[in-house]
C-alpha cells in the first residue's frame, strides 16, 4: 500500500511538471482524453458565454453505449478530488455550483457549454471531464482560462493600411461576441450605418460585426471613425457601453496650389520682392518655379516657361519683371498655381493684382462724381420748368 501510495504520488507530481513545463508529448501520453477548445476566453459580468467545444478519446478507449455518458468541469486543476481542485459543474446533477449546462451532444463527442448569468467569481482555468464507465477521464493537458470582467472589451476598427483618394476602402468594426444568444449592437458614425452581422470564428467563436465601403477624397484625411459597442446584459435589462477611435489617413495630390507676393504694391527700382508657393497635400510636394517669357522677333512666338528655382518661395528682382507660376508635385501627382504678373514701370515694379485694385478705386470714385453732378444738374432745372409751366397756363387763360 506504501509502495503504490508513492508511486500515485510521483505520478501526480510528475504530471505536474509535464504540465507546468510544457512538455506537451509527455502530458498527452499520460492523458486518455484530448479536448478542443480556445486556450483563452473573455466574458462580460452579468451576460453569458458560449464555450466551443469538442473532444476525443485515447485510441482504444471506446464509449460503453449502455451507459450514460456525463460531463464534467473542474476549475482551478485537473486532478479530480485532489489539490484543490473543484468541481462545479456535473451533468449528472450531483454538482451545479455555477450557472451552466451541456449545450452540445455528448453522446457525439460534443462538450459545448454554456455559462448563464457570470460574476467575477467565474474568472479562472477550467478542465474538462467526461464520465462513461468504466471510462473515466480528465484532459490534464488541455485547459481553457477564462476571464470575467464588469467592463466590456473595445471594439476593434480595421483599415487598410495604404490609403488614397479617388480609391474606394472597405472598413470594418468587430466585437467580440462570447454570448451568440445576447450579442452586442454596433454603431458608428458613416453614415448611414451598417447592417450588424454575426460571423463564427474557425476557433468555433463569435464575432459581431458592421462593414462600409467609401470612395477616398482628400476630405477623409484626418477624418475620425467612431465605433460603439453595446452589449446586453441581465438578461436584457441593461446595457454596458465600449467604444473605439481611429483616424483616417489619406494620402492625395496637391490642392490649392497657390502663389503670393511680398511686399505687395509699389517697390522701389533695384528692390527684391519674395514669391512663396503654398499647396495642400499628403504627402507633402517639392515646388518647382517657372518664369513665362517669349522667345523671339516682335514677342511673335509662343510663351515658353523657364525653370528658374526650386523651393517653397522664390526671391526676384524689380528689375526682372514677368510672369511666374509655381507647380507642386508629390508621387500622386501635381498642380499649376496661377500665373502672377510683374510689371515694370519707370522705376517701379507693380503687382498685376495692386494695379487691378488701383484702377478699381478710380472707376467708383469716378462713378460717384458723375452721379453727384447728374443730381445737381437736376436740382437745378426744376424750378425753371415749373416756372414756365405757370407761365403758359396764365396766357391759355387771357
Amino acid at each position: 500500500m506504501a509502495d503504490q501510495s508513492v508511486r500515485m504520488v510521483t505520478a501526480i507530481v510528475l504530471q505536474s511538471v509535464f504540465f507546468l513545463s510544457g512538455d506537451s508529448a509527455s502530458c498527452y501520453d499520460i492523458t486518455a482524453l484530448f479536448m478542443t477548445a480556445p486556450k483563452e476566453m473573455k466574458a462580460l459580468t452579468g451576460s453569458c458565454l458560449q464555450i466551443p467545444c469538442n473532444f476525443r478519446v485515447k485510441s482504444g478507449s471506446e464509449f460503453n453505449k449502455a451507459t450514460t455518458i456525463f460531463g464534467v468541469w473542474l476549475k482551478n486543476g485537473p486532478y479530480f478530488g485532489r489539490f484543490d481542485s473543484e468541481v462545479i459543474f456535473n451533468s449528472s446533477g450531483t454538482v451545479s455550483t455555477y450557472q451552466m449546462s451541456f449545450t452540445g451532444d455528448l453522446s457525439q463527442k460534443n462538450c459545448t457549454t454554456l455559462f448563464s448569468s457570470l460574476n467575477t467569481t467565474y474568472t479562472g482555468r477550467y478542465y474538462l471531464r467526461v464520465e462513461n464507465r468504466p471510462f473515466l477521464a480528465t484532459d490534464e493537458c488541455d485547459q481553457l482560462l477564462i476571464t470575467v470582467k464588469d467592463s466590456p472589451p473595445k471594439p476593434s476598427i480595421e483599415i487598410p493600411g495604404d490609403l488614397k483618394e479617388k480609391e474606394s476602402v472597405s472598413i470594418s468594426c468587430s466585437a467580440s461576441t462570447p454570448c451568440p444568444h445576447s450579442p452586442p449592437q454596433l454603431t458608428w458614425n458613416l453614415q448611414p450605418d451598417s447592417h450588424n452581422m454575426m460571423e463564427e470564428n474557425t476557433d468555433g467563436t463569435f464575432t459581431t460585426k458592421i462593414q462600409k465601403s467609401i470612395p477616398l477624397s482628400h476630405e477623409h484625411d484626418g477624418f475620425i471613425i467612431t465605433c460603439s459597442a453595446r452589449y446586453p446584459v441581465n438578461e436584457g435589462k441593461g446595457v454596458k457601453t465600449s467604444e473605439e477611435t481611429k483616424t483616417l489617413s489619406v494620402s492625395y495630390a496637391p490642392k490649392k496650389t497657390s502663389v503670393c507676393i511680398s511686399p505687395s504694391g509699389l517697390v522701389s527700382a533695384g528692390s527684391w520682392v519674395k514669391l512663396t508657393c503654398s499647396s495642400r497635400a499628403k504627402p507633402p510636394v517639392n515646388f518647382t518655379w517657372f518664369k513665362t517669357c517669349r522667345d523671339g522677333p516682335n514677342n511673335q512666338s509662343i510663351d515658353q516657361s523657364i525653370n528658374v528655382s526650386e523651393g517653397d518661395f522664390y526671391s526676384v528682382n524689380v528689375t526682372d519683371g514677368g510672369v511666374y507660376y509655381c507647380v507642386a508635385t508629390n508621387q500622386l501627382g501635381n498642380q499649376t498655381s496661377s500665373e502672377i504678373h510683374l510689371t515694370r514701370g519707370g522705376d517701379l515694379l507693380v503687382g498685376v493684382h495692386f494695379i487691378v485694385q488701383v484702377l478699381g478705386i478710380i472707376l467708383l470714385v469716378t462713378t460717384l462724381v458723375i452721379f453727384e453732378c447728374w443730381l445737381k444738374s437736376r436740382r437745378s432745372t426744376k424750378p425753371q420748368e415749373d416756372e414756365v409751366e405757370i407761365d403758359y397756363v396764365n396766357m391759355v387763360v387771357e
